[in-house]
């Protein structure tokens, strides 16, 4: 069975790696300066923009945490002359998509929309990013959906699970501050808060452009200029310090009154721009990367520990983490902890066989390439290319660097990364019998 979807997964990704292989990106340089990566595609009438801001969560004053999500999230909630609900009502007419978040390095944003309405779309998106209102009326509705949405996902063990991690990974770092309690911080956020953080994240420095669909390039770098052209330009946001990684194993337990603890495994992983990334990327996938992988089978298929196990690599720009994670039941999280470990201990003392590293190439070098279904997907992978410095022939060649990764590539990657001492362990739930690092 499992041979069988791995050849499945290997004939369709050589034929949608083909066609990927074939995207020709322009890029595109308006008469203002700004700089966007186009691929011109007449196949459906849509245009689908991708596009962020240098600066995140990290960066904001720490006594209004929550004031650039609650910012993204209301750029949509009003603009120039038109009130929350006019605004929505001209999304609707026009049949467009437009949507803002934050992560801890960027401001992030998206439009969908016909081609027949890209004019009215890319005209919503100019007032969303130059005349935001920021009503008092809306900002008082999104304080109580964020802080209720905080509230619901404290009663979640995952989540609980995660945001802990996070704090203590990156302890003393100011990404750990995206993972503190933001309740008390949104309770005080104004609109002079929201207008400041905007002017301080919506600038043409460090813009990053990607569109996909039917549209040329002439006509292209004219909507750029409309939409952008008028942000100001400046200085950039403080850069984010480097991170230290703690070489230490920690295991923390949050209790919550659940039948089912959520487990989750952390230690330093590799920057994108890491020679080692693509070894790295194999290593995770034959480590916990889907059914196929090696926590998979011990964890599930053998001993029925959890439902799902899974590992992956989180980069950011000034850190990067292998996380693993799994849900499994109170009285069965310590068996499910000490299967993992000896699992990693495995990988990292005899390696991997030939046939998990060629499997685990054929998965990664297809998923990639199936992942590509869609202007917005395409136009989402052409924004990250461009985040993570890439260059424009980087899918030409993403098959021949995962190709080229050897045996002794990823063993070395495993020594490297698979430290006893290195992992943060953190149970949310009631686990029985777990003996706790401290």
């Amino acid at each position: 069975m499992k041979r069988g979807l791995l050849v499945l997964i290997a004939v369709v990704g050589m034929l949608v790696a083909t066609r990927a292989g074939a995207i020709d990106i322009q890029e595109v340089t308006t008469p203002r300066g700004i700089k966007a990566w186009l691929v011109q595609d007449k196949t459906a009438p849509l245009v689908a923009l991708s596009f962020s801001f240098a600066g995140g969560t990290a960066s904001e004053p720490q006594d209004r945490k929550g004031a650039t999500s609650l910012m993204a999230l209301m750029l949509t909630d009003g603009a120039g002359a038109l009130p929350a609900e006019a605004f929505r009502l001209r999304e609707e007419d026009a049949a467009a998509a437009l949507r803002f978040g934050a992560s801890s390095d960027r401001l992030n944003g998206s439009l969908r929309v016909l081609t027949a309405n890209r004019e009215q779309g890319f005209e919503l998106l100019r007032l969303a990013l130059t005349a935001p209102r920021f009503d008092g009326e809306m900002l008082e509705q999104r304080r109580s959906q964020a802080i209720a949405s905080f509230n619901r996902a404290e009663q979640r063990p995952r989540a609980v699970a995660d945001r802990t991690m996070a704090r203590a990974m990156f302890d003393g770092h100011p990404y750990a501050q995206d993972f503190e309690d933001p309740r008390q911080s949104l309770k005080t956020i104004a609109p002079s808060d929201l207008r400041a953080r905007a002017a301080a994240l919506l600038r043409r420095d460090g813009l990053i452009v990607a569109a996909v669909g039917d549209i040329d390039a002439a006509d292209l770098a004219s909507a750029l200029d409309r939409v952008f052209g008028d942000l100001p330009v400046g200085e950039l946001p403080a850069a984010i310090p480097e991170w230290t990684p703690s070489h230490r194993p920690r295991t923390i337990v949050v209790e919550r009154p659940v039948p089912q603890s959520a487990i989750v495994m952390a230690m330093p992983g590799v920057l994108r721009a890491d020679p080692d990334w693509y070894a790295a990327l194999v290593l995770s996938q034959i480590l916990g990367g889907g059914q196929q992988s090696r926590l998979f089978d011990e964890v599930r298929n053998k001993r029925g520990l959890a439902y799902s196990v899974s590992s992956g690599l989180r980069p950011m720009a000034k850190a990067s983490l292998l996380v693993i994670s799994a849900g499994s039941a109170n009285d069965r999280v310590a068996e499910t902890v000490e299967v993992i470990r000896g699992e990693i201990a495995r990988l990292r003392e005899k390696g991997v066989d030939g046939q998990e590293l060629a499997d685990a190439k054929t998965q990664l070098t297809g998923a990639l390439a199936l992942s590509l279904d869609s202007s917005r997907a395409v136009a989402g992978l052409l924004h990250g290319l461009q985040v993570d410095g890439l260059p424009r022939d980087f899918l030409d060649r993403r098959a021949g660097l995962i190709a080229a990764v050897t045996k002794a590539d990823v063993d070395r990657v495993a020594r490297r990364l698979l430290r006893d001492d290195a992992i943060t362990t953190v149970v949310a739930g009631k686990p029985r019998g777990l003996v706790l690092e401290r």
